[in-house]
């Protein structure tokens, strides 16, 4: 009978989630090709908008440096099309820095000739900010950013009127020039930290399933010299064998001297063979037609085992199996070994005397849960367990290993344990301490029997 698992008192609970720094990860850089087609969007734009404005409805604009400026634009942007390098090229931040800078300041200039952020299309001097904030590090952007703020109040202070049908229309009050700069300023802050904040997670999660694809190659790559080997050593036998009965014949009729002494050398270097071989086809985790396949109770164990040694936790397995269920034969896959021996290492490390694997099956589930008696997940935490660089334990407190954290970890786990078809869920016990449970449909994981329907 297992004592129940009781929380110590004074355990420390699991502190707020912080985020790692993206050590590893990169934005993913412009290339000139880019910056040059939005550019030439830019271009089509402006100058159908004014060939609208002074070629159709006919309302009065300083055709000339408008005309000039949009040429300017072009005429930059053709320039920087045929660069030596090419338009696959990817610009520096410090390059493609200055390019939006260009564009910020040409479009105010365009803004200045046609109503300030009176015009409507004021609004898109947000543009340049959020493709910054998207690709390029904060402090580019904070500085695109303020540099779109301060043309915004610039444009609502100093502008030539309007283009309007009405040769002297009303000013707009100050008032509503005030609330145009506030809605451009905040709308330039939300968006550039939108944009952020998106690239921010997408980089994470790019950098973090390129480290689960790594861990699952090795852990595939590990099963796959396990099976080579146990070809290798089921080939190798017939032959070594007759090797072996040759040379004890040759030993065994050949006269002293170099001949017998070759034999009997051959003898024990079919003998010294033999013995590798058989330690290769030792290796459980060789797939082959019998090492491909392990039962519930073989796949609990191996993940329990490594870890059943620290004298300071008792580690226990409990499979169970509901009345008239067939217990499972499991195909040997990789990711679930790694992802389990992962949850149960991390248990280990912060229980205080006891974790517990369950192993549950049915006749449509199969059922993993490991429990520990440690002070479990801060409530704060547990809405974000499972996604990259979440670290719930920061300084490792009353973790025996002293590892910072377990947010790549838990991710990794999760992702190839979710590969195999499992929905993974974390929680806290009533009893107190975390809990990680890990449910399949018996098709996901089960051999099927040759002829079963």
């Amino acid at each position: 009978m297992r004592r129940e698992f009781d929380r110590p008192p004074e355990a420390p609970a699991q502190a707020a989630p912080s985020m790692w720094r993206l050590s590893g990860s990169r934005r993913a850089r412009l290339r000139v090709r880019t910056l040059v087609n939005v550019r030439w969007m830019a271009v089509g734009g402006q100058l159908a908008t004014v060939t609208l404005v002074a070629g159709i409805l006919r309302l009065p604009l300083p055709l000339g440096p408008c005309l000039a400026l949009i040429a300017m634009l072009a005429f930059v942007n053709l320039l920087i099309s045929l660069g030596v390098a090419g338009q696959q090229r990817q610009v520096s931040d410090l390059e493609a820095t200055g390019q939006l800078t260009f564009d910020i300041l040409q479009l105010s200039m365009l803004l200045y000739l046609t109503g300030g952020v009176i015009n409507p299309f004021s609004l898109l001097i947000i543009a340049p900010v959020v493709l910054a904030a998207a690709t390029l590090p904060l402090r580019h952007v904070i500085g695109l950013a303020l540099l779109a703020a301060a043309c915004t109040l610039l444009l609502s202070i100093h502008f030539l009127p309007l283009p309007s049908p009405d040769p002297t229309p009303d000013p707009l009050p100050v008032v509503n020039r005030f609330g145009i700069v506030v809605s451009r300023v905040l709308g330039i802050a939300f968006c550039a930290g939108y944009a952020w904040q998106a690239a921010s997670e997408a980089a994470r999660m790019e950098l973090a399933l390129d480290t689960t694809n790594a861990v699952l190659a090795r852990e595939q790559r590990l099963s796959s010299l396990g099976a080579l080997a146990a070809a290798a050593a089921h080939e190798l036998g017939t032959p070594l064998a007759t090797i072996s009965i040759v040379a004890r014949e040759m030993a065994r009729t050949a006269p002293e001297g170099q001949t017998r002494e070759d034999a009997e050398l051959l003898v024990s270097q079919a003998v010294r063979c033999r013995d590798i071989l058989r330690q290769l086809t030792a290796d459980p985790d060789a797939v082959d037609d019998v090492h491909g396949n392990l039962s519930l109770n073989q796949l609990v164990e191996e993940a329990v085992t490594p870890h059943a040694r620290d004298s300071d936790v008792r580690v226990e397995a409990v499979i169970s199996g509901s009345g008239g269920a067939r217990a499972p034969m499991l195909r040997r896959l990789p990711e679930v070994l790694h992802a389990l021996t992962s949850f149960v290492e991390n248990a280990v490390d912060f229980a205080a005397a006891e974790v517990l694997v369950a192993a549950r099956f049915d006749s449509e589930t199969i059922t993993l849960e490991v429990r520990d008696d440690g002070p479990g997940f801060a409530p704060e935490v547990l809405a974000r367990l499972g996604e990259p660089y979440v670290t719930s334990r920061p300084g490792a407190e009353g973790s025996r290993s002293g590892h910072i954290g377990m947010g790549l970890g838990f991710f990794i786990a999760k992702t190839l344990m979710e590969r195999t078809g499992a929905v993974v869920t974390f929680g806290n016990d009533r009893r107190g301490g975390a809990a990680v449970t890990i449910s399949w449909p018996r098709a996901a994981l089960e051999v099927r029997a040759p002829g079963a329907a």
